[in-house]
């Protein structure tokens, strides 16, 4: 995790693999994003999003969200370490700027944040925290203008909001997703009927969803045996770790390492 904010393309800030931002996942770092070009939708909060240009996604650490961008989708990502002082919203927040003044300034605001991590000057970490300052700043007077339809949840978005927050918190146990809606006072026949009808996903596809994601990024990006991470994420044995890759991706766990992107040495 870095110390101090970071500017990203949509591009660096997914990564390789389109699963990196389709599955559900979160971010362990508040994360501003701006996208100027392109059309797609988003899942955050547990709601299905619609995502254009001149919209700003606000994620705060650790909350539940998925991306389809767009193949023509372009934006800035800036992602902000928590624990910092800087003020994040607690919820996460989607705004349609159409105030072609805040529009300029906050495209000014990033494009001199992009020059002082290219130009990585002496005190530069310094400077990025301020600047990400400013942006909070940019973000709480947008937030007086521009409302938030998600804003005003009704029973059922914060039912699947509740259910999105207990995934995130609670994946790694090998919960079920009755196990969940147990615990929110629902069936999960109903808890599976809202999130179909508020997210896109049902309530056992969320849940995969995000098990999947971690799964993939431990296999793709480290060196923990794949009975190691079966472990880490509450399966009950490795072949059934192994039977459940299988299943949702065609490959099995050593195939995935295996064809993973590598970083150039």
């Amino acid at each position: 995790m870095t110390s101090h904010p970071q500017l990203q393309t949509l591009a660096q800030w997914i990564g390789p693999g389109a699963w990196r931002a389709s599955l559900p996942h979160s971010d362990p770092h508040h994360v501003f994003l701006w996208i100027t070009r392109g059309q797609g939708r988003c899942l955050v909060g547990g709601r299905r999003r619609g995502l254009a240009v001149h919209t700003a996604l606000v994620l705060p650490a650790g909350a539940l969200f998925a991306l389809d961008p767009g193949a023509q989708s372009f934006g800035l990502a800036c992602r902000i370490p928590p624990r910092t002082g800087i003020l994040m919203p607690d919820e996460p927040v989607l705004l349609r700027v159409r105030d072609p003044r805040a529009q300029a300034d906050l495209t000014t605001l990033l494009e001199t944040m992009q020059r002082e991590q290219n130009e990585a000057r002496d005190f530069m970490d310094e400077a990025m925290t301020a600047h990400a300052q400013l942006l909070t700043v940019w973000l709480r007077r947008a937030m007086l203008t521009t409302h938030d339809e998600a804003a005003d949840p009704t029973a059922a978005h914060r039912l699947v909001q509740a259910y999105a927050a207990l995934i995130e918190r609670d994946y790694r146990t090998g919960a079920s997703m009755q196990d969940f809606a147990r615990h929110l006072g629902v069936t999960p026949t109903h808890l599976s009927r809202v999130c179909k009808s508020t997210s896109g996903l049902t309530a056992s596809a969320m849940l995969t969803g995000r098990v999947l994601h971690a799964a993939r990024d431990m296999l793709e990006t480290s060196h923990i045996p794949a009975n190691q991470v079966a472990a880490e994420l509450g399966f009950s044995s490795a072949a059934y770790f192994s039977r459940f890759i299988l299943r949702h991706t065609g490959k099995s766990p050593s195939d995935l390492r295996r064809a993973a992107p590598r970083k150039a040495a």
